[in-house]
């Protein structure tokens, strides 16, 4: 298990690749200490010494220790590594190598010793890639703050070594950015100055040369009060006469020049170990001997989640692994700033990093690739082809050989690369919570995101895991220090303006503008699909939800969300599942509106409603929760409802599409399609009870009761009072309940609603059960049997059999009990109805243990145990498990007994029904006393 330690940038400690764990910031300050002077005794005083200076606290010596302890034991499951107690102190035993400080010192001895400039520019670029950002980053101490600026003494040294060495190699025109940057951050350095000055001159650029010279003279003047030294004045006059010594040295060795064409790493990359080791394992294969075809990685996804800066990260970190050079091309296949880049103009541009003239370059394109597949053959090298728009882009750019390795990015799947040459696709989502987090203090620093904890919480929250958009918002927050992090999130806050906080005005920082280069690359129905894909509410859609949103056949629209993910605009995140983020789903949104007239934005949602509202009606059917019908309108022209033809299907229907029945009864109300609101909570009742949804039960009848005032229907408005007066019941409020049952009883008789009226009777008697009076809830009981009966209606005539039987024996009318429950057992099963049954045998396992018949009752209850998991009856399945509980405990079975009470304790705690699990708790904890009082007997 290789163990992999790191100092440059935040101090991290990763075990084959995964990260492990070291604590807070005072533990991880100790680890570094150790990490810089590995292999040496350090004394708990010297340790003290380096962790506070003079502020050392009490007890110094045992918080050290504690320190130690614990990173003893973070560190245990390695190998290679120990730390270690000795006589003078303690000690981390390491192979200096696997400390990213102690190997980038060794790779720069070695290359400064290296008579090949060839290979000591491969060690130089090698130590300088594992730098991650400011060395021990979020530790402050004296002494960490003196190595750090040694350190970037090195570091700057290193930069120097390795610019004249690439300028000795030619390297000048890739040079000039990056020597430009330094040269601005370190403006009196005058080494570094001759370096620009000569990349300049052998660019071609004599008087941006000459006036870089006259820059630093006078910055040296002003600042300094001296003139620039004599090798600066010498390289000036041997520029001013365009002195022959200047030009390019003679070459040595192999003609063929090293490319090396990769973009600077990203700063502060952060989080992607997952799919950093996975590139690793991919492409670390390349030059295998075992290997007969080149290696390909493609990292896929949508615009702005990070695609460039994981490849050109990975690709840093792995110089090493490609000692013959790197290849970089942005192929622009979704760039606003012009058409893709043609594969012969790539293949052109590879020939000349090369080192092929332009003159010995062949005119015919398939030529070119095959010199250029020539060139890299046997060569361990990598080709990095950015931001590719197909498979047939890139595959002019492929090696022959297995001995380099590409890796490819592309908003695109490329399915082609796949298919026909083994390409592993590594698609890339969205940061993990943490990951997020880390970013965001990496780029505004720890103190200024603890600072403002709930407003980092937010502004995470909004940009939802997506790296340009916390880029984004941490690039406003860096260039406003004195804005509080508070004013940005407010104004994420709101979805309708959410995008255009996130606009720089730049293209390259601008989520819309990077959303929109996908959406260009549409045809048009596919563009549509995608707009109408971001008015759909709910966590992600189906796909017979969404062929119903965009009134298309299921097979078409199968098709359209095909497309929409080749470009990485929609992800199918399980089988006909297909999840939008959140930030595109607002930029979809956006776009609807502005093209989509209002008439037929209106329609597709009215179909989606329709879709979810005859489905569930259709699912609430199999349920049978219901005694009664309700009279659909037809669903709207272009919508296709699911059909459900069982209750195991009709169940899994609900479960998967609960959040989005919810939110589309919000959206219903909101566009005053109060027949649909209504009916949709109707069409949840089964589910909701079986599932245990109560407060969401509770929120879609209040919606409910809203748009049946709306629509002036008394019948309506009576259902929604007796769902609310039940949902009340279930949790716990005894005069809400009875306030909305009371109003329901009157409006069925108003409207001569038999049914409703029968079904109110029923409701109020679990109400007066719940109060604890038996007698009134057997009276309601009673009157909904008796109704039920005029009404000819068995099955509701069985429930209210059920209840009554109940409460015959809550009563102590045992006889009276079992006729009931027994007829009621009989017409539940002639109508099949396993929902009804599973409750008449829990009350015949009541009616039994409260007639000391133990052993019967338990047997009933078993039974109705089985059933209720049958029919998912989660809810009413804790409720039977408590009870058989009390039948064990009343044979003595006391081990069976702790069973069934902790299996009812673990589900009312899963539904929030905190009276309930209060009394298991009490339950098992009078086990415990009387098997405490049992030992000590």
């Amino acid at each position: 298990m290789k163990v992999e330690f790191g100092v440059l940038g935040p101090v991290e400690a990763r075990l084959d690749g995964q990260d492990i764990d070291l604590g807070h910031a005072r533990q991880r300050c100790v680890l570094a200490i150790l990490l810089v002077d590995a292999n040496q005794t350090l004394s708990l005083d010297q340790l003290a010494d380096r962790v506070w200076g003079e502020r050392q606290p009490d007890r110094a010596s045992g918080t050290l220790r504690s320190y130690l302890s614990r990173l003893r034991t973070a560190l245990s499951v390695t190998t290679g590594c120990a730390l270690v107690r000795r006589s003078g102190g303690y000690a981390l035993l390491i192979d200096e190598d696997a400390i990213d400080l102690h190997r980038f010192r060794r790779l720069l001895a070695e290359a400064r010793s290296s008579a090949s400039d060839e290979h000591a520019a491969g060690l130089f670029a090698e130590a300088l890639a594992l730098w991650r950002g400011e060395p021990f980053a979020g530790l402050d101490t004296l002494w960490l703050a003196e190595v750090r600026d040694a350190v970037r003494a090195e570091h700057f040294a290193a930069v120097l070594d390795h610019n004249d060495i690439r300028l000795r190699r030619g390297e000048h025109a890739a040079l000039l950015t990056e020597l430009a940057r330094h040269a601005d951050r370190h403006p009196l350095d005058e080494r570094l100055a001759g370096q620009l000055m000569l990349a300049h001159y052998r660019a071609g650029r004599q008087a941006d040369a000459l006036q870089h010279y006259q820059r630093i003279r006078r910055r040296l003047a002003e600042d300094l009060g001296t003139d620039p030294c004599a090798a600066l004045q010498r390289l000036h006059q041997h520029i001013l006469t365009a002195d022959r010594a200047l030009a390019l040295p003679a070459a040595t060795g192999s003609t063929a020049p090293v490319p090396r064409q990769l973009p600077a790493a990203p700063a502060l990359f952060t989080g992607r170990a997952a799919e950093l080791a996975a590139l690793s394992t991919t492409l670390g294969t390349s030059g295998d001997a075992a290997r007969h075809a080149v290696t390909i990685a493609v990292v896929g996804g949508t615009g702005g989640i990070g695609k460039t800066a994981l490849a050109l990260h990975w690709a840093h970190q792995n110089l090493a692994r490609f000692p013959d050079g790197q290849l970089y091309v942005n192929l622009r296949g979704f760039d606003p700033a012009g058409e893709p880049v043609p594969s012969s103009a790539a293949v052109h541009g590879f020939l000349i990093a090369l080192g092929v003239a332009a003159e010995g370059i062949p005119a015919d394109a398939d030529a070119q690739a095959a010199l250029y597949r020539s060139l890299v053959a046997d060569r361990r090298m990598l080709v990095v082809l950015d931001n590719a728009l197909d498979t047939a882009q890139v595959l002019p750019l492929l090696p022959g050989s297995p001995s380099c390795a590409v890796l490819v990015t592309s908003r695109g799947q490329l399915p082609g690369l796949v298919t026909n040459l083994g390409a592993r696709v590594l698609p890339l989502d969205v940061l993990s919570a943490a990951e997020a987090e880390q970013l965001l203090t990496a780029r505004l620093g720890p103190d200024r995101v603890a600072a403002e904890p709930e407003a980092t919480a937010e502004l995470l929250g909004h940009c939802a895991g997506f790296p340009l958009a916390l880029s984004i918002a941490a690039g406003r927050a860096a260039l406003q220090p004195g804005m509080p992090l508070a004013a940005l999130a407010e104004e994420l806050r709101e979805t309708a303006t959410r995008l255009r906080a996130l606009d720089t005005g730049d293209l390259h920082a601008s989520l819309r503008a990077v959303f929109s280069w996908s959406h260009a690359a549409l045809d048009t129905d596919v563009a549509t699909a995608f707009q109408l894909l971001g008015l759909a509410p709910g966590p992600d859609i189906s796909l017979p939800a969404a062929a119903s949103l965009i009134g298309t056949a299921s097979a078409h629209t199968r098709e359209l969300l095909r497309d929409l993910e080749r470009v990485s605009l929609v992800h199918q995140h399980a089988p006909e599942r297909y999840r939008v983020h959140d930030l595109v789903r607002l930029y979809a949104a956006e776009r609807a509106a502005a093209e989509q007239a209002p008439q037929d934005r209106q329609a597709a949602l009215r179909r989606l409603v329709d879709h979810y509202l005859h489905t569930a009606y259709h699912g609430e059917q199999v349920l049978g929760s219901h005694g009664r019908q309700l009279d659909l309108d037809p669903p709207a022209r272009g919508c296709a409802p699911t059909r459900l033809t069982d209750e195991p299907a009709a169940l899994a229907w609900f479960t998967a599409e609960h959040p989005h029945l919810l939110a589309v009864q919000r959206l219903a109300a909101q566009h005053g399609w109060h027949t649909a609101a209504w009916q949709l909570a109707w069409a949840q009742e089964g589910f909701h009870w079986r599932r245990s949804h109560l407060r969401d039960h509770l929120a879609v009848w209040q919606v409910g009761l809203d748009a049946t005032r709306a629509l002036g229907d008394a019948t309506a408005q009576a259902w929604a009072h007796q769902c609310l007066g039940h949902a009340h019941t279930r949790l716990g409020g005894h005069a809400e309940a009875l306030h909305h049952l009371d109003r329901a009883l009157a409006l069925t008789e108003q409207v001569n609603d038999v049914p409703g009226h029968a079904g109110t009777h029923l409701t109020l008697t679990m109400a007066h059960a719940a109060r604890g009076d038996d007698q009134r809830a057997l009276d309601h009981a009673q009157q909904a049997l008796r109704l039920f009966r005029t009404l000819g209606n068995q099955v509701w005539e069985a429930h209210a059999l059920n209840l009554a039987g109940r409460h015959h024996a809550r009563l102590g009318q045992y006889d009276a009990a079992h006729a009931a429950c027994t007829e009621a057992l009989a017409l539940f099963r002639r109508h099949q109805h396993r929902f009804g049954e599973a409750a008449t045998l829990d009350s015949l396992g009541f009616l039994a243990h409260a007639s000391g018949a133990h052993a019967a009752a338990l047997e009933h209850y078993q039974q109705a145990l089985a059933l209720r998991r049958e029919v998912g009856a989660t809810y009413q399945l804790a409720d039977t498990l408590y009870r058989l509980g009390e039948a064990h405990a009343a044979q003595a079975e006391h081990g069976l007994a702790r069973v069934r009470w902790q299996q009812a304790l673990d589900l009312y705690r899963a539904q929030h029904r905190a009276v309930e699990a209060d009394q298991a708790r009490r339950r098992l904890a009078e086990l415990d006393e009387r098997t405490d009082r049992g030992r000590a007997r």
